[in-house]
């Protein structure tokens, strides 16, 4: 059995990414009880995943090879749930909701808060033409990311599970997702650092599930952003 399959579960049973945020007045919090992830002494959180010596940018990418953006129509956990993924993953993310029927969900949310893990900034979101440009939906692994890393040679419907598994899918600050853009974690990590052992436990457990490679220059900053991880 393929390894991807693994994430049927995962984002059933899993992390799913929590949110954490923190400020100078108060200690780090995890939002709506999302647990943090726990990594036991010794544990090499690498452990089967393999190791190129760097990225190389496959100039051939677009968009389109995963398929139409936040379609219902996928294999992953909440496809063809009658609404497409970005108001799956909006109503997964934000507190605080009030709901709106639109023509891709019956229930869509039209307002909420989104606590940012990326910049720890609080977000009002309010459903509307320019919406995307302070709530967006990232991909932890990069889409570009993902082809320059072997999903080039993917089958279509792998890459459009890809695309719309909310294992791989976090509603964070627009500021926060233009400055990230496809870049892996050599290049960029969250600046809020309480959120990341949560984002490198993801961002690892996304790369195995789908047996992805890293490249050689993020594996040191993977393993000091899991460091920060409680121990159990």
């Amino acid at each position: 059995m393929k390894r991807w399959v693994w994430l049927v579960t995962a984002a059933v049973l899993a992390v799913v990414v929590a949110v954490q945020v923190s400020t100078s007045e108060q200690p780090a919090a995890v939002a709506d009880g999302a647990a943090v992830p726990i990594v036991t002494p010794g544990t090499d959180v690498l452990a089967g995943i393999a190791v190129i010596p760097h990225r190389v940018r496959d100039h051939s990418y677009h968009r389109d090879a995963f398929g139409e953006a936040w379609t219902d129509d996928n294999s992953a956990p909440g496809g063809h749930n009658g609404c497409d993924t970005r108001n799956d993953i909006l109503e997964r993310d934000l507190v605080d909701k009030t709901y709106v029927s639109i023509k891709r969900c019956p229930q869509a949310v039209k307002t909420g808060v989104l606590h940012d893990p990326y910049g720890n900034d609080t977000i009002a979101f309010t459903r509307g033409n320019q919406v995307g440009a302070s709530v967006q939906i990232d991909h932890i692994v990069p889409l570009a990311l993902a082809w320059d890393l072997g999903a080039s040679g993917w089958p279509a419907d792998l890459r459009v599970r890809f695309a719309n598994d909310p294992a791989n899918l976090l509603a964070v600050g627009g500021k926060s997702n233009q400055t990230k853009g496809d870049q892996q974690p050599a290049t960029w990590m969250p600046a809020n650092h309480a959120f990341w052992c949560q984002y490198a436990m993801q961002y690892i457990a996304v790369l195995r599930g789908y047996d992805l490679p890293v490249d050689e220059p993020s594996v040191p900053v993977l393993r000091e952003a899991t460091s920060t991880c409680p121990t159990g």
